[in-house]
């Protein structure tokens, strides 16, 4: 499916039918990153202190899908725009052919709202997918640490603990590529059509349709965010920027429940 895609768009456009709609994906989801990996931190940090040391670690899952949920709340507020342009490239021939040209189109045309139509539809796939995201990478590492990792984390050496981060990223990255997938049919075939909605393209795709291209999407997420958790990781190292392990049970804890000595 994924090397038929790529034949039809050569065929039709040529090589550069690929590069369409290079520069809104690359600025959209830079910004979306930048907004997402840093909100994270800030929100995660935010509620931790509100709830306290204890139910911070208790109530860790929790904690890791309310600060995602959150940043990508704002993050998708910064992506909106460029999607816009990016699928109005992409799909509709001979309206533009670079963001240049579509952005002043769009907005002389249908105004601000052309650029946040699709901002809902947008968080309901990203949303699911940034909770899925972080708190599963978080969990896994916290487990590969545990059961899998023969050492304790302050005795790897900084490669591999990038390592264990590349890897947590992978399988995060499946998980999410299953829970965003039927959104994201929808997504596309939203931006592709003018008049539908979300609903009426659910029914027309029916409960099969949604899933479709799904192996495809799960190698390509699932590499992508690897890649994402491997870089923001390899940045901290190299900034020697704080890079928290995962989480213990604090001794206050430990000491209500009994188990120090």
């Amino acid at each position: 499916i994924i090397f038929r895609g790529f034949s039809i768009t050569i065929k039709e456009d040529g090589m550069r039918g690929l590069a369409k709609g290079w520069a809104p994906t690359f600025i959209g989801y830079s910004m979306q990153g930048l907004c997402k990996f840093g909100f994270y931190e800030v929100f995660k940090t935010t509620y931790g202190d509100l709830i306290g040391e204890e139910n911070a670690y208790l109530w860790r899952t929790s904690l890791y899908l309310a600060a995602s949920a959150s940043a990508e709340f704002f993050a998708d507020i910064a992506l909106a725009p460029m999607e816009a342009c990016k699928v109005r490239i992409q799909t509709q021939p001979g309206y533009a052919n670079t963001l240049r040209q579509c952005a002043p189109k769009m907005f002389a045309e249908e105004g601000l709202w052309a650029f946040y139509k699709g901002v809902v539809p947008l968080w309901m796939r990203q949303i699911p997918y940034t909770m899925m995201k972080f708190a599963c990478f978080e969990r896994t590492v916290e487990m590969l640490y545990k059961h899998v990792v023969p050492k304790p984390r302050s005795e790897c050496s900084k490669s591999e603990q990038l390592v264990v981060t590349f890897v947590a990223g992978y399988i995060a990255g499946v998980f999410c590529a299953i829970v965003s997938h039927p959104a994201d049919s929808v997504v596309s075939v939203l931006n592709k059509e003018s008049g539908s909605s979300a609903l009426g393209v659910l029914k027309k795709l029916g409960p099969r349709g949604v899933w479709k291209g799904l192996v495809a999407r799960i190698i390509m997420i699932g590499t992508l965010t690897a890649l994402q958790w491997f870089i923001y990781d390899s940045v901290k190292v190299y900034f020697r920027l704080p890079r928290p392990p995962p989480p213990e049970m604090p001794e206050s804890l430990k000491k209500k429940l009994g188990l120090t000595e």
